[in-house]
């Protein structure tokens, strides 16, 4: 009985102390869970960098697409029928005004013209004899030696005469205009298209026969279409008139498509009467420089016109976000707290967008790190202190 009542004894004593050591292991366990569930509770805010708008004289343009065009273009043809004798030129040649690029086969419209050398020679001499009779018969009237009849007839005679020396000059004229046509000069200065017709070939004989094609390329122009709405921006902000696109230089560029901005200037030189009814539309047309040749007929061109020039608040590009509501900024306020500010953007300059509306200057713009920002949340921010302070 009494071994009995000291195993109870130890049993219960065992027990306690477990009970204990649970306890104990419980109080060191629980203090850092309950630390480690605070930690994960209170995050520190996301680290952006932010920066200040710069300002600076910027111009606004429009920019469009168009094409470009040979400021003339002609097709050269055999004005006078023969045998094709030269071709004076290369396939796409670079040629000179007055330069020869065909020759007609000559030796008939150079015989026409001696032709009517010979006939303009003879109708001179019938000329001086039928006036010097005609002057004769005159003087014999006079002395009653001479009938009217006969004075009448020279001067029939030397009117006659008078009248076929004029046509035989005039067939002469025409003898030695086709003669001219034989040889085929270039119009002006300008590149020249592949031959159309090989020499041996009997050309122009019942048809103005294509020879080649020559296009003048400077200058060179440019056309493009500008919408209604676009129009009325321009005649607004700019004091554009349509009719004044000859009396008043006002200044466009271009750039090609292998090209990096829009590194050739020209001015815009026509407008059309009237919008294109079904698209709304309005065609132009600017006028380059073009001495090289380089900017050849029907390349793609960017084209750019000035609206109008102002300073304003410059951010870089990747600062601007968009959304339903339109262009906005996310700016850090007072404690670090991220504010949405809705803004009007206006033309991209050096990687930077100009903001038109919506800034004063002195917030600080999230550049660097957006997608880590949210509106109503706090963030730490790094300010970048700099010349140009928006740019990242």
């Amino acid at each position: 009985m009494r071994t009995m009542c000291r195993s109870d004894r130890t049993l219960r004593k065992t027990w306690g102390v477990l009970a204990w050591g649970i306890a104990f292991l419980c109080s060191l366990l629980l203090p850092a869970g309950c630390r480690e569930k605070a930690h994960q509770a209170l995050p520190s805010p996301p680290a952006v960098t932010v920066g200040q708008p710069v300002s600076r004289q910027v111009t606004d343009y429009l920019e469009l697409t168009g094409n470009t065009q040979a400021i003339q273009t002609i097709q050269l043809r055999a004005r006078v029928a023969g045998y094709l004798e030269k071709v004076l030129f290369q396939d796409g040649q670079v040629v000179k005004r007055e330069q020869p690029l065909f020759a007609i086969q000559k030796d008939a419209y150079e015989a026409n013209l001696q032709q009517a050398d010979a006939a303009i020679s003879q109708q001179k001499a019938q000329l001086e004899y039928a006036a010097a009779q005609f002057e004769r018969y005159s003087r014999l009237i006079l002395q009653k030696a001479a009938s009217q009849t006969d004075v009448d007839n020279w001067r029939f005679q030397r009117d006659s005469a008078q009248a076929n020396l004029f046509s035989s000059q005039a067939k002469r004229d025409l003898a030695a205009l086709d003669l001219s046509y034989t040889e085929i000069r270039a119009p002006f200065d300008g590149r020249i298209d592949r031959r159309l017709r090989d020499p041996g070939n009997l050309v122009g004989s019942g048809e103005n026969t294509l020879l080649a094609e020559i296009n003048q390329i400077n200058p060179i122009y440019v056309y493009f279409t500008i919408s209604d709405i676009d129009l009325a921006r321009l005649m607004k902000e700019a004091h554009w008139v349509p009719g004044q696109a000859r009396t008043k230089e006002w200044p466009i560029y271009i750039g090609l498509p292998t090209e990096k901005d829009y590194p050739h200037k020209g001015n815009l030189d026509f407008a059309s009467i009237s919008l294109t009814a079904t698209t709304g539309t309005l065609l132009l047309r600017g006028v380059f420089r073009n001495p090289d040749g380089k900017i050849l007929p029907g390349l793609y061109a960017r084209v750019r016109i000035p609206v109008k020039e102002g300073a304003a608040f410059l951010v870089p590009e990747e600062a601007v976000g968009h959304d339903q509501r339109g262009s906005y900024l996310l700016v850090v306020g007072q404690q670090g707290m991220v504010e949405r500010l809705s803004v009007r953007t206006g033309p991209l300059v050096d990687n930077l967008r100009a903001i038109e509306e919506g800034v004063t200057g002195k917030e600080w713009v999230i550049i660097k790190g957006m997608q880590r920002a949210t509106p109503g949340k706090q963030v730490t921010s790094n300010r970048q202190e700099s010349g140009n302070k928006a740019n990242p």
